[in-house]
């Protein structure tokens, strides 16, 4: 299905609140747009944990709006505050490596502590006006990284990016691709180079679904085709996002970006890294200390219920990798860019923020 060319000054969701949430289901993308009615925090964890919604912005915000969902869903034997940190806990569980979930939770909590005096349906109502303005700030600070995101780039750069993490992945507008398609909007980028992203495929599926909506140039590749690219000169610059980055500057991100990243060293290509300042993680010194989900073996034995694989075939399925922060070029936040050392580039641009 050839999408429908969008204005790119709109910002666009995959996060929804109507009288409820509502989440669009990544996994019917790109194919068929399908919205999912979260009536129950059950419900807002399933859709995190199978993928309906995804990257750590979007998690965050949609982690955000799951508090409220759970505290409206109380059962009659329970009190809020009991019923908050089950729904916490719950949530809390479907994502281990993206820091903003935590960073949501966390937040949500401080909130509902502080509204303690307004009685139920009041501290319901602060929760909710909380995540709506997480979600807003998060589309805000998108918008940030890309218009820091783009001094780095010059005329007709040719840029390759990995997985998905466009607005689909945020609460709207996007971190990599929001660095995209902001240096897109200024002249600056005229091919981006998309990984397929094995083994869902969310750069196939989703990075090319929304490149075409905002009419930027591409070409889909094979993961394997990132060597070649580069050696034979056909890449600037790689700009992706993280799931969580540590206080070194080490980033976890989709399983494939370590590669990518040794590649563009190899070549002499700067690779930044591009994140909300959320998605850094202080308590975390490196990255191995950065737990790995691993996924069922059925996503890399099948793909979408096609089986590419023997009957019963072992399979490992590592949802994400660790890249030395030494391979990174740059880290674009929302409060401009951090340059190595990254210990002390992270450390002075998290105390600003507390100031």
């Amino acid at each position: 299905m050839s999408p429908e060319t969008i204005p790119a000054a709109e910002t666009f969701s995959p996060i929804r609140w109507d009288h409820g949430l509502k989440l669009l289901d990544q996994t019917r993308l790109p194919s068929e747009e399908v919205w999912l009615d979260c009536a129950t925090p059950e419900d807002v964890a399933a859709a995190i944990y199978r993928l309906s919604v995804r990257g750590a912005p979007a998690i965050g915000v949609s982690a955000a709006y799951g508090l409220v969902v759970g505290l409206e869903t109380k059962r009659d034997d329970q009190t809020l505050d009991e019923r908050f940190e089950e729904v916490a806990e719950f949530l809390g569980a479907t994502r281990p490596t993206a820091v903003n979930l935590r960073w949501a939770i966390d937040k949500g909590r401080e909130i509902f502590a502080a509204s303690v005096g307004d009685g139920d349906e009041g501290r319901i109502a602060a929760l909710l006006e909380w995540a709506k303005r997480v979600h807003r700030e998060d589309i805000e600070s998108c918008r940030r990284i890309g218009a820091f995101g783009a001094e780095l780039f010059r005329a007709n750069d040719r840029v390759l990016t990995h997985c998905n993490t466009g607005a689909l992945a945020t609460g709207g507008y996007g971190t990599a691709l929001g660095v995209i398609q902001s240096s897109f909007d200024q002249g600056k980028i005229s091919h981006v180079w998309v990984d397929e992203t094995r083994p869902l495929l969310q750069g196939a599926r989703l990075t090319a679904w929304e490149l075409g909506r905002l009419g930027i140039p591409y070409k889909l590749v094979t993961d394997s085709s990132v060597g070649s690219l580069m050696s034979r000169g056909l890449v600037e610059r790689v700009v992706l996002g993280a799931d969580r980055i540590a206080a070194n500057g080490d980033t976890a991100n989709k399983i494939g970006t370590y590669t990518v990243a040794v590649m563009a060293n190899r070549h002499g290509v700067p690779f930044y890294v591009a994140a909300p300042l959320s998605t850094i993680d202080p308590a975390t010194p490196t990255g191995n200390e950065i737990p790995i989900e691993e996924r069922s073996g059925d996503e890399v034995t099948d793909v979408f219920g096609a089986i590419i694989a023997p009957e019963n075939a072992p399979a490992a399925n590592f949802a994400f990798d660790v890249t030395p922060h030494e391979l990174v070029t740059a880290i674009i936040t929302d409060v401009g860019v951090l340059e190595p050392p990254f210990t002390e580039a992270i450390a002075l641009a998290l105390a600003s923020q507390k100031s």
